[in-house]
């Protein structure tokens, strides 16, 4: 049988790691099509409800691409990069690398399926955590809005990005997209941001600061700590 996910970047696991194809540039820094797609308007809307002062945190940074472009952005922002995975670690010091600037720190290894993960980091003014939610198990997204609410400063703020659910309606788009990742892993699929995740959020000490509609039926949810 074929493998379907054999074109994609993969974890020691073998899992996939985006259900996307990414190119790498020789300088090692990878490129996302999605991103590629998005990051302009991620970027202003982070500008436009995210500290743009301080030190964020990003978690599961992916190719290291938003970090780069929204500090670029943001000249009095600093931005640790975080994954689990070497290769898209080796993208994320690329990116910094390669920056005009020395504000692109880490990568630090982080899963936020373990208890007190970055025990040692922070605080911090923000964290941001784009499609990771989905394509984890529930486990991760209890950890980092637990995670969120451990490691922001009174008034830090949580910037989630990706597609949700909200009380149990769903985009088609996004109801075949859940479903097909609940079939490349059980755990995986799109969360319900008003049933999963505010109550996670409440738990935390995260009170619900905006929902902004972003394009291709996702969203991006910011909160902000008591």
């Amino acid at each position: 049988m074929s493998d379907e996910n054999k074109d994609y970047q993969k974890a020691e696991s073998g899992q996939p790691l985006a259900l996307e194809k990414r190119d790498r540039a020789e300088d090692g820094r990878r490129f996302s099509p999605s991103t590629g797609r998005n990051m302009h308007v991620v970027r202003d809307v982070f500008l436009a409800n995210m500290p743009t002062v301080g030190h964020v945190l990003e978690v599961a940074s992916g190719t290291g691409e938003h970090g780069a472009h929204i500090t670029d952005a943001a000249p009095d922002l600093i931005w640790t990069y975080s994954d689990i995975d070497a290769a898209s670690q080796d993208s994320q010091r690329a990116w910094r690398d390669t920056a005009a600037h020395d504000r692109l720190r880490g990568p630090l290894t982080l899963d936020t399926t373990h208890d007190a993960w970055a025990e040692s980091e922070g605080p911090f003014d923000g964290l941001f955590c784009a499609n990771m939610i989905h394509i984890a198990p529930f486990a991760a997204a209890q950890g980092l809005i637990a995670g969120a609410g451990r490691l922001l400063r009174q008034g830090g703020r949580l910037m989630l990005y990706g597609p949700f659910a909200r009380h149990r309606e769903i985009a088609p788009s996004n109801a075949r997209f859940s479903l097909d990742l609940q079939r490349r892993h059980p755990q995986w699929g799109v969360r319900d941001l008003d049933l999963d995740i505010l109550p996670l959020a409440d738990g935390a000490g995260l009170q619900l600061s905006g929902v902004t509609a972003m394009p291709a039926n996702n969203l991006s949810v910011v909160f902000e700590k008591d």
